[in-house]
């Protein structure tokens, strides 16, 4: 057990034949009293402090667990939020490109189904153009029949009596 300032005040020392000065020895150990209980003050005041100090420490390194904590999770959700987007980026380039492929494949259909119909339209214009140069063939031919002549020929009173016939005809 260590020593006190009361147990060094109270220390008595055996008195010898010429031993040391009383008065000295006095002051000395006053001294060392004094010395030692300054000493320990300082060590209780220095305690104090390192359990302050350690107090503090300790909440530091629970702030620094902490921080480390949440900059691991904001690295791992960031990571997950970067995944997510590239997903998501490659969904929409799928969505993009089915669409393309869809509206292509459909713009194509339709130039088909033009060309086929517009091949269509021409043979009808053909046939149409066919039928008509007939038509108009077979009209000039009618017209340049000599039957015509021949009805130019006629006789006027066969004209008038023509006439007649026509006149009783109604339409």
């Amino acid at each position: 057990m260590p020593l006190t300032p009361l147990d060094i005040h109270n220390k008595e020392f055996a008195r010898g034949f010429r031993g040391y000065d009383e008065d000295d020895v006095n002051e000395f150990l006053d001294q060392v009293i004094k010395d030692y209980e300054t000493v320990i003050r300082e060590k209780k005041e220095l305690k104090e402090q390192v359990e302050k100090l350690d107090e503090k420490l300790s909440h530091f390194s629970n702030i620094e667990t902490t921080l480390n904590k949440s900059i691991l999770v904001a690295q791992e959700t960031a990571e997950e939020v970067k995944e997510s987007a590239r997903k998501e980026s490659k969904l929409i380039i799928k969505e993009a490109e089915k669409n393309a492929d869809r509206i292509i494949n459909e713009a194509l259909s339709k130039s088909r189904a033009i060309s086929l119909e517009v091949e269509e339209l021409k043979k009808q214009a053909k046939v149409f153009k066919t039928r008509l140069k007939m038509l108009v063939e077979a009209q000039l031919d009618l017209i340049e029949n000599d039957d015509w002549d021949s009805l130019f020929e006629m006789e006027l009173e066969e004209d008038k009596g023509s006439s007649e016939e026509w006149d009783e005809v109604k339409y």
